[in-house]
């Protein structure tokens, strides 16, 4: 798997350190990169118009015109698997991150071991990215990318899988289970959700980024909680 990186940092000092420590992390992982340094927000919108297929953006939030987490809002419009990493010289940016689920936060100056960690990180959530299951249904065939996944649920011997599209497929709950990874919950009998997608857990019901909730089963609480706080 090679990596397309985008480093954008308005002090060259900064973004040729970055730059460096890429490249070692690189070469001591042997993983193929293409990295990319530029100088703005505009800058960087203007090739992005041409060429989307980053897989990891390291964004200096302190620039003139637009900052970097204007810059993120702007990309995951359109684009959900891309790992966003900031780099700041503040820590009062941290909540608005939550918007764009930014990877982290790095602080000026930057530190090799640190950075080493979160490529790391993304690195492996991008690798699950990729990976895709393949159901049957009455249309034939279907190839849906795992990350697409916010849940499923059963009825009688049918699995309804909510991702871009609705699909429901003849399976059993343990038999998607089987095809999914560690991102994904069994709650109670009837529903599997996709961790990642939650955003608020009441002792009723789990909320998902997209405005849906699932039921939580009594005494799932606990369990579901501790899984989210695992998966870190």
């Amino acid at each position: 798997m090679s990596l397309k990186i985008g480093i954008c940092d308005d002090n060259h000092i900064d973004s040729d350190f970055v730059f460096n420590i890429l490249k070692s992390w690189a070469e001591e992982r042997n993983i193929a990169i293409e990295t990319e340094i530029f100088s703005s927000a505009e800058n960087f919108l203007f090739n992005y118009e041409v060429n989307k297929n980053y897989d990891i953006l390291l964004l200096d939030i302190e620039m003139e015109k637009t900052d970097g987490v204007t810059l993120a809002k702007t990309i995951r419009k359109e684009n959900e698997t891309v790992q966003i990493i900031f780099i700041t010289g503040y820590s009062d940016y941290i909540a608005e991150g939550y918007e764009v689920a930014a990877l982290h936060y790095l602080m000026k100056p930057v530190k090799r071991e640190k950075l080493f960690e979160v490529l790391d990180r993304a690195y492996e959530k991008l690798r699950k990215n990729e990976k895709i299951i393949t159901v049957e249904n009455g249309e034939g065939t279907l190839r849906i990318p795992v990350y697409q996944i916010k849940y499923a649920d059963v009825r009688l011997n049918y699995v309804t899988i909510y991702a871009k599209e609705d699909i429901t497929v003849k399976m059993t709950l343990k038999e998607l289970l089987t095809m999914l990874d560690d991102r994904f919950y069994r709650v109670g009998r009837s529903s599997v959700v996709n961790l990642t997608y939650i955003t608020k857990v009441t002792k009723s019901d789990i909320y998902l980024k997209d405005g849906s909730t699932i039921p939580l089963p009594r005494g799932a609480y606990e369990g579901i909680n501790r899984a989210i706080i695992n998966m870190g």
